[in-house]
């Protein structure tokens, strides 16, 4: 009888998403992936769009997609392990490892304010503030931009939001200072530890740093959506001048749907972390809150914010989701896990795409299926 329940809630789950997917692409032509697991079974996945639209080249389920901001977890998963290995200290200041003198970086800023984005440093581009990341490179050529010290002309240099640890403000910029972090601690570049110790050793088989102005297999490229006057789409132009060219320590590795189950599973598995790090990963760590109901669910608030890069919907008892985002001009990606049911939720869009609506229609229908029985 369980067995029988598990297939028929699969079943439902599947064919709600199915059903979302479909009427997204038809709609506002939803280009790229959805993948939906539950305790490591594929319940539903699906291919939308095209990884190349000059030949038509249709997107695949092994695609591989720019992640944008999720690269972040992947760097604070590399950071976990060098403070595992007692290299590195989450208390330790970030002007202690690397050389920031002359810059407005505070000398009391830790690798933990780094990780969950209560430093106070300035960004590059200020998004909480609206700030597009793309302007960056109206006047300043994208290309370059491919070392992680060549970031830090557009960010060390202004003043800080707030004294380190009194506030929290999402920024990009503090990851890159972890990268370097990484390279001053390993003696190998980010790409190359992140690359061994990460993708390899969780078998993340389809995940690179890959260069937009390089040949790369079985990759989607990044679109934006040309609108005329009354809103309808009438072209698309590519995103090649609005980020760096190669993926850096705060965004840009491409990777596919399978592989970021891949990953979780990792962490689960105590495979690139042991037992206390990978809960370090997976757990809360900014005292800050936001108060307000989330998506409709009821009790559901999104009460804490930052762990290291992932996010909490916590409710009452325990967290109903654990998730991280990430958006650039031309990439849109979202990965969700419901703990409680152990049911993951991926997608990943070459071009500009709510993920977000397309995610919380997806969460109710799981919220409904699964936990209002």
């Amino acid at each position: 009888m369980e067995k029988q329940n598990l297939e028929l809630i699969n079943e439902k789950i599947k064919n709600a998403v199915e059903t979302l997917c479909e009427d997204w692409n038809r709609r506002e032509q939803f280009s790229g992936v959805c993948m939906v697991k539950r305790r490591e079974h594929t319940i539903f996945s699906g291919a939308y769009g095209f990884a190349n639209r000059a030949f038509k080249i249709p997107n695949q389920i092994d695609t591989k997609f720019d992640t944008a901001s999720i690269t972040k977890v992947f760097t604070a998963a590399a950071v976990l392990q060098l403070v595992q290995e007692k290299k590195l200290k989450l208390s330790d200041y970030i002007t202690q490892i690397i050389d920031l003198e002359g810059t407005e970086i505070s000398p009391d800023v830790t690798i933990e304010q780094l990780l969950n984005h209560t430093s106070g440093i300035h960004d590059d581009a200020e998004e909480e503030a609206g700030e597009q990341y793309s302007d960056l490179f109206v006047a300043s050529p994208n290309y370059a931009i491919r070392e992680y010290r060549d970031f830090l002309k557009n960010f060390a240099y202004k003043k800080p939001n707030f004294k380190p640890g009194s506030d929290v403000r999402y920024c990009n910029c503090s990851y890159v200072l972890l990268g370097l972090a990484i390279e001053k601690i390993t003696g190998k570049t980010y790409r190359e530890y992140v690359t061994e110790n990460v993708f390899q050793k969780a078998r993340m088989r389809n995940t690179a740093f890959l260069s937009m102005d390089s040949v790369n297999e079985n990759t989607a490229e990044g679109y934006l959506a040309l609108y005329n006057e009354n809103g309808n789409i009438i072209g698309y132009k590519k995103n090649i001048y609005s980020f760096p060219p190669m993926g850096t320590p705060d965004g840009g590795a491409y990777t596919t749907a399978e592989d970021m189950n891949t990953f979780l599973t990792a962490i689960q598995k105590k495979i690139l972390l042991d037992d206390v790090h990978a809960k370090l990963l997976l757990t809360t760590h900014c005292p800050y809150t936001r108060e307000k109901e989330w998506w409709g669910i009821p009790g559901l608030y999104e009460r804490n914010g930052y762990a290291f890069e992932f996010l909490f919907l916590p409710d009452r008892k325990e967290p109903f989701c654990i998730y991280k985002d990430g958006q650039n001009d031309g990439v849109a990606a979202r990965f969700n896990y419901y703990p409680k049911e152990d049911i993951s939720v991926t997608f990943l869009s070459n071009q500009d795409c709510d993920v977000w609506d397309m995610t919380r229609q997806i969460q109710m229908e799981i919220y409904n299926i699964c936990y209002k029985r």
